[in-house]
């Protein structure tokens, strides 16, 4: 006989023996444990600057024949519980007769203190998404051979979410710099 699982639903494509597990370490408690030994410090790219250069130059090294960023930006208004954990956005207008597109990558703020291999997951993802705008087998690709462990860090980063819809506190975060 199974237990009853409650799923979360950041988990619900996973199988139902994974979702299992997940819904026992978090019922235990043990999920913060367990993510703070796998992943124990945040990535310190806290502005938006550091952010846009550290995204830029894995663009040069991976993709180069993608179009440049025209902007990266933590956003405070990406709510991750109810809508993503970033987003890839496509602006083209026309000026002087010509068109011209901007690309810009959004990750939400909580990502901000988020240890380096979340963060590294989701730019990888919004990376991917210069050169295919579907979730294709083609994307998944892209993502596993900009980041190997891609699949792992997408179900970690969604125990992390899991957590965090349970209630839980989050994990990492550096104090704000003191005012000047």
């Amino acid at each position: 006989m199974t237990e009853a699982v409650t799923v979360s639903k950041y988990l619900a494509a996973y199988p139902d023996s994974l979702q299992q597990q997940a819904a026992r370490l978090l019922a235990s408690g043990r999920l913060p444990e367990w993510l703070m030994e796998r992943y124990p410090t945040p990535h310190g790219l806290r502005t938006d600057g550091a952010l846009y250069r550290h995204v830029e130059a894995l663009r040069q090294e991976h993709l180069r024949q993608t179009p440049r960023l025209d902007r990266v930006v933590y956003d405070s208004k990406i709510h991750v519980v109810r809508n993503a954990l970033g987003l890839h956005t496509i602006s083209a207008r026309v000026q002087g007769g010509r068109l011209k597109a901007q690309h810009e990558i959004r990750i939400g703020a909580l990502f901000k203190d988020a240890p380096p291999p979340f963060l590294s997951m989701i730019v990888v993802h919004e990376l991917a998404h210069l050169r295919e705008r579907e979730h294709n087998k083609a994307f998944y690709r892209l993502c596993e051979h900009l980041e190997p462990a891609y699949h792992q860090l997408e179900l970690d980063v969604r125990l992390y979410l899991t957590h965090l819809e349970a209630g839980g506190a989050r994990l990492w975060g550096l104090p704000d710099p003191a005012p000047a």
